[in-house]
């Protein structure tokens, strides 16, 4: 397992991270995709930390709030140092029936945080996110309850999640001129299947030196290895009853083939390649996997030790990379002779 540093603070996390949303199944949604308890729930967080993830990503709203009560219990249950893990969970969905339970308000921000530390157990939250966006709040009106968070020592660190490349440099923004805290990572979709945040979200977040935490690396189980160009699935996977992220099915499948391929010549999963495949991305800075069954988190933490080849990520990167949008195809054909001067080939 290695480390990375995490946006740009001196904290440093696992390059794989638990994520919790296979906890509890309260409600509808959540039911359909995971109702561990908590003895399961307790195995599959030793089995993590144990293997050397020291990151545990939870929200206020998966399972109804349930995920953060289980996830809290198993570290106590498991008697792990708070020193040890870093535990991030989010805030923005709806909590309660009130017309102000829900969104990034100041209101909503300072009561749920009192909950998910209720819920969690803990005195302070190593990672507070925001979960996604909110129209009906000023961005500046976020930041200030954040940052606020963080002096009164309930929160270390905050970030973000499905938010568009222009709102966050918004949000940084104000951060950098209010002197407030900032938001150190986004969380949000990628897979090989679904490179759309390569078009915007991916350069900013290294130019601006936000971390990059992945959600559903494997398409919501598509890229797991139990489907097909048939459509079919086998009995009992996410995809089956949740049928998301949505994805590009063409170009998913393409990717599926040329991953099983790069799998079956290694004599590993095509889940374990899929995965190893974002780890090899340099923007990556840790990839959130869930799991139901101790074998399929085993077959999770496989993917750290696969080192894959230039010409394996060349065959991977040509099949599913993303057609040329626009601005893009202007920006590279534009930028040419300067990339050469950068590189110290351009001619005078």
């Amino acid at each position: 397992m290695r480390y990375k540093k995490f946006g740009s603070t001196g904290l440093f996390v696992s390059e794989l991270c638990l994520g919790t949303m296979t906890f509890g199944g309260e409600g509808e949604l959540w039911s359909k995709i995971g109702n561990l308890q908590q003895e399961d729930a307790n195995r599959l967080v030793g089995r993590a930390l144990d293997a050397g993830v020291n990151f545990i990503d939870t929200a206020d709203v998966y399972s109804e709030g349930r995920s953060e009560v289980i996830t809290g219990q198993a570290l106590r249950d498991l008697k792990i140092a708070r020193d040890e893990v870093v535990v991030a969970t989010k805030v923005f969905g709806q909590t309660g029936p009130g017309a102000n339970a829900r969104g990034n308000s100041r209101f909503h921000i300072i009561d749920s945080v009192k909950k998910s530390l209720s819920r969690l157990q803990l005195d302070h939250i190593d990672l507070y996110q925001i979960h996604g966006f909110d129209p009906a709040t000023p961005v500046e009106e976020t930041v200030r309850a954040l940052d606020n968070l963080v002096q009164h020592g309930h929160v270390r660190y905050v970030g973000v999640s499905n938010w568009a490349a222009w709102q966050i440099m918004k949000a940084l923004g104000i951060a950098e001129r209010l002197g407030l805290a900032r938001f150190e990572s986004l969380q949000a979709y990628y897979t090989i299947a679904g490179r759309d945040l390569e078009r915007e979200l991916v350069p900013m977040l290294q130019s601006e030196g936000v971390g990059l935490m992945v959600w559903s690396p494997l398409a919501g189980g598509l890229l797991s290895g139990k489907y097909g160009r048939d459509g079919q699935a086998e009995a009992g996977s996410r995809r089956a009853a949740f049928d998301f992220p949505p994805v590009d099915r063409d170009r998913a499948y393409d990717s599926i083939d040329a991953l099983r391929l790069v799998a079956d010549a290694r004599g590993v999963s095509v889940a374990q390649v899929a995965l190893a495949w974002l780890l090899h991305q340099r923007v990556v800075t840790s990839v959130i996997i869930g799991a139901k069954r101790v074998d399929q988190l085993d077959d999770n933490l496989a993917a750290t030790s696969i080192k894959l080849t230039q010409d394996e990520l060349a065959a991977l990167d040509q099949v599913s990379a993303l057609p040329p949008e626009y601005p893009g195809w202007m920006h590279e054909r534009q930028g040419e002779y300067r990339r050469q001067q950068l590189s110290g080939s351009g001619a005078v």
